[in-house]
């Protein structure tokens, strides 16, 4: 009997533990608004990790638009859920929407919410390419499916 992959699909979702360093806030003690990029990014990179993806010399993955709109501060100490949610896995890219969340207290999250693209491309010059069954079966197995 052959199984069918596990297919990335809308509303899919990878979740990034990451504890908030004393020097990410600013005196307030509220998360420093550049930090909030800065953990999009590493939950990014560990999801695209865990799923294998590489960059090479010949091809890799490039970020086209990335924005944050800030919902309520979060305070150091805190360790901070990240959470990439598929919304759209196009031809050539995939968008994510991007929710923080600080662990003890996710109830009361999301504390801010983004969004990202991510565009597989070839190198050089960096033209969009299609992305991979393979790879989308990759990253369909390392992220939580929506039921």
């Amino acid at each position: 009997m052959v199984t069918e992959p596990i297919k990335l699909s809308e509303g899919d979702w990878y979740d990034c533990d990451i504890a908030m360093r004393w020097a990410d806030s600013d005196m307030l003690k509220h998360m420093n608004n550049a930090v909030y990029f800065r953990l999009m990014e590493e939950a990014r990179i560990q999801m695209l990790a865990a799923a294998e993806v590489c960059s090479t010399s010949e091809e890799g993955v490039v970020v086209v638009h990335c924005a944050c709109d800030y919902l309520k501060p979060i305070t150091y100490p805190a360790t901070v859920r990240v959470r990439h949610v598929v919304e759209k896995v196009g031809r050539t890219s995939l968008t994510h929407t991007t929710e923080f969340y600080v662990l003890g207290d996710l109830a009361q999250g999301p504390y801010a919410r983004g969004r990202s693209v991510m565009v597989r491309v070839t190198r050089p010059p960096e033209r969009p390419v299609p992305w991979p069954e393979a790879v989308l079966d990759r990253l369909a197995i390392v992220c939580v499916r929506q039921s």
